[in-house]
C-alpha cells in the first residue's frame, strides 16, 4: 500500500481526517479516487473536472513530481502539498 501523506490545510477541512493514510492503488489517479471514497469531497479539492491535478497543488512520488498517470509500488510514498506563492515585498 503506498502511504499518503496530506497538508495540514487540506485535513483541515475534513475533521477527523488522519494526516497519514495507507492507500492501495496502482496510479496517482486511483490513489485520489480511493481517498474521495475514504473522505468524501477530497477529489474536487485535488482535481479539476477533466481530471487533472489543480495548479494549486502539487503531488510528489518517492520525491518526484508526479501527473495523474504516474504509477506507484506498493512502499511508494505519496505527498500531496499545496503550491507556496509571494512575492518579494518592497
Amino acid at each position: 500500500m503506498a502511504e499518503v501523506l496530506l497538508p495540514r490545510s487540506l485535513v483541515a477541512l475534513f475533521p477527523g481526517t488522519p494526516r497519514r493514510l495507507a492507500v492501495e492503488a496502482a496510479s496517482v489517479l486511483q490513489l485520489v479516487d480511493a481517498l474521495d471514497r475514504t473522505v468524501p469531497g477530497l477529489a474536487d479539492r485535488l482535481l479539476t473536472s477533466g481530471p487533472a491535478i489543480r495548479e494549486h497543488i502539487n503531488v510528489f512520488v518517492d520525491g518526484e513530481l508526479a501527473g495523474l498517470d504516474t504509477p506507484l509500488g506498493p512502499e511508494s510514498t505519496v505527498h500531496i502539498i499545496p503550491a507556496v506563492s509571494g512575492g518579494a515585498g518592497g
